[in-house]
């Protein structure tokens, strides 16, 4: 919210995009009826008139699930013993869920025998693979805090991750591509090359002890995999069981760092309550059955990986696909035609990597029904393109932070298609939404831009050994302040405009990249675009843009400009205007645009400027 505060100009009343005469789940004077599920607040702007707030709150038919993450595979286990569970293409595996329960409590009762405690926290640092979903749900089952750990990461974050966290035990896979995570790992942590097995002991990393490494071998301080199961022979069934029963749904189970787009990465601390009931809402509003197949190609270590799309799945019974260690779109497109998959998740960047692949139209994607774009603003025709091209007529777009387990709002699969392109849905069932004037924090009229606050049982407990920064982040009351700038309209359906920080400011003009981005997706020759704003001495911000364009095409910054004149604002046209072939991002799919500014900046000797304090 600080960044709001700071960086937030009141802007002019925006013109609507939404019919803000449809209310129909408001109360209207003389007693239209709330529709069921949610409820409004009013504001009497005069003796005549009643206009509804920017609030939402849907109850919805189902109710939340009192359970933790163990609980939930137990229950698909039982339901569906036979039923397939797992597939990892890339490593050739496959489990059934009573394959996949069994695997997964094997290597629980092995961490029991290292002495694992509820509460003590095992990092996974590792690409997508069959074990990652192992160690998610049999962390879970004895009470220990997974910590995600971006595979992206280097020996400084690596440490600063382990450091925070106050991380026991690292499992992690030995590299990936040209990288060796086991030298980086040595980097950061020098005193574990001579360690024995289960007895680091490193005087930057004091909560260190215990390594484990995916693979078939391992240097003489890890354990390998499968050397580390065989340690659950020593542990009863009924150990492992005295420990789900000392659980509570409440308790902490993970922690995931935010993306670091800006600043350090603060570790959200969730709960199975938090995790079990967002995949549950999630599943639902793409109507996820038993027989579904799920697509997983995002990362594990992220949200939108291990909760919409692990949790999720093992939630409703249905069958998680795992394409490739990373994304890779042939990958992607192989794994839904080969497995007949019915659902595909993705960040645009993937789903547009996937469109564009040369060897597209081989691939008979005609078991796709649904699936969920999100991570990232996601461009219209883009979205048109999936429903159209790839099968997905119901497609959804999800919206939500990592600190909101992750998903706010989403679509469902029978909105209308406009509402399923045009916005991110409203607010999942058991969700309050509200938008709010980010200087006074009163909630503004709907159809008016604010900041996206949510209240639910999906927020966080707090960033994890950082009390300043959770107070900035959670309100006396509750409410989770997303610093994302958003409209709700009649029916509780919201559009994103952007982030405040993203926003422009040029010559007193608010300008929001997301619009402009939008506009600019209609030129035929761009592939994707990013603008933001670099520091300009006369109008304070000047608006820049990064391009990527389609292959085989040939398109100058000038030209890009020409397209603009007479269709856009003058002062909305990018002056600056780079021609590039990828965009800086984590490995998520999040487009970084601060290190696109410093980019530009430093190209453009601009650093003088930059360094001029605003009021």
């Amino acid at each position: 919210m600080n960044v709001l505060r700071h960086l937030y100009r009141i802007p002019k009343r925006p013109k609507s995009e939404f019919p803000l005469d449809s209310q129909t789940d408001c109360v209207r004077p003389g007693g239209t009826a709330i529709a069921a599920g949610d409820h409004c607040a009013l504001s009497r702007r005069s003796k005549d008139t009643a206009r509804p707030l920017s609030y939402s709150h849907r109850t919805g038919s189902t109710p939340l699930l009192g359970d933790c993450i163990g609980q939930i595979l137990d229950r698909a286990a039982r339901t569906y013993p036979n039923a397939p569970a797992l597939v990892s293409c890339h490593q050739n595996r496959r489990f059934t869920y009573a394959e996949f329960q069994h695997s997964t409590e094997q290597f629980a009762r092995a961490l029991l025998r290292l002495g694992v405690q509820k509460g003590d926290r095992v990092g996974i640092w590792a690409t997508n693979c069959f074990e990652w979903v192992i160690a998610q749900f049999a962390t879970a089952k004895i009470g220990a805090i997974l910590v995600n750990i971006n595979p992206s990461y280097r020996a400084y974050e690596l440490k600063y991750a382990l450091a925070q966290s106050q991380c026991r035990t690292l499992i992690m896979v030995s590299g990936f591509r040209d990288t060796d995570f086991v030298s980086i790992f040595f980097e950061t942590c020098p005193e574990a090359r001579t360690s024995q097995p289960g007895a680091v002991s490193s005087e930057s990393l004091p909560f260190l002890r215990e390594l484990i490494l995916i693979g078939e071998s391992a240097p003489s301080s890890f354990w390998a995999w499968r050397e580390f199961v065989k340690m659950s022979d020593h542990v009863t069934e009924n150990d492992l069981r005295a420990r789900e029963q000392s659980l509570s749904f409440d308790d902490p189970i993970n922690i995931q760092y935010t993306s670091g787009t800006t600043g350090r990465p603060k570790g959200a601390l969730l709960t199975h309550h938090n995790l079990v009931n967002n995949g549950l809402l999630v599943g639902e509003c793409m109507k996820l059955q038993q027989e579904d197949k799920i697509c997983i190609p995002v990362p594990f270590y992220h949200c939108f990986g291990m909760v919409m799309g692990n949790i999720a799945a093992v939630v409703a019974g249905a069958t998680m696909v795992v394409p490739a260690e990373h994304f890779d779109p042939l990958a992607t497109l192989t794994a839904v035609a080969n497995e007949k998959c019915t659902a595909l998740y993705g960040v645009p960047t993937m789903f547009r990597a996937e469109l564009e692949h040369p060897e597209f139209s081989k691939f008979d994607l005609s078991s796709l029904r649904t699936g969920i774009m999100a991570g990232a603003p996601c461009p219209i025709l883009l979205m048109k393109r999936v429903v159209s091209e790839m099968n997905c007529r119901e497609i959804t777009i999800a919206y939500g932070q990592t600190e909101s387990s992750p998903v706010i709002t989403q679509t469902q699969t029978d909105d209308p298609i406009e509402m399923r392109v045009n916005t991110v849905g409203r607010a999942l069932p058991h969700t309050e939404v509200k938008i709010v004037d980010p200087i006074t924090g009163t909630v503004v009229p709907r159809g008016i831009l604010g900041e996206l606050c949510t209240r639910s049982y999906a927020v966080m407990k707090g960033y994890y050994n950082n009390q300043e920064a959770t107070q900035t982040a959670i309100d006396q009351n509750r409410w989770l302040h997303t610093d994302d700038l958003a409209i709700m309209d009649g029916d509780g359906y919201c559009k994103i405009v952007g982030r405040a920080k993203d926003m422009i400011i040029r010559g007193g003009e608010n300008i929001y990249p997301r619009e402009i981005e939008e506009f600019l997706y209609a030129c035929s020759s761009i592939s994707e675009i990013q603008v933001f704003g670099i520091p300009d001495e006369k109008f304070g911000e000047e608006i820049a843009a990064f391009v990527k364009l389609k292959a085989d095409t040939a398109t100058t910054p000038e030209e890009i400009r020409a397209f603009c004149k007479g269709k856009i604002a003058s002062f909305k046209i990018p002056k600056h205007i780079k021609i590039v072939e990828e965009f800086p991002m984590t490995v998520t799919g999040k487009i970084q645009k601060f290190r696109m500014r410093e980019m530009l900046v430093d190209e453009l000797g601009l650093q003088k400027v930059a360094q001029i304090e605003t009021a």
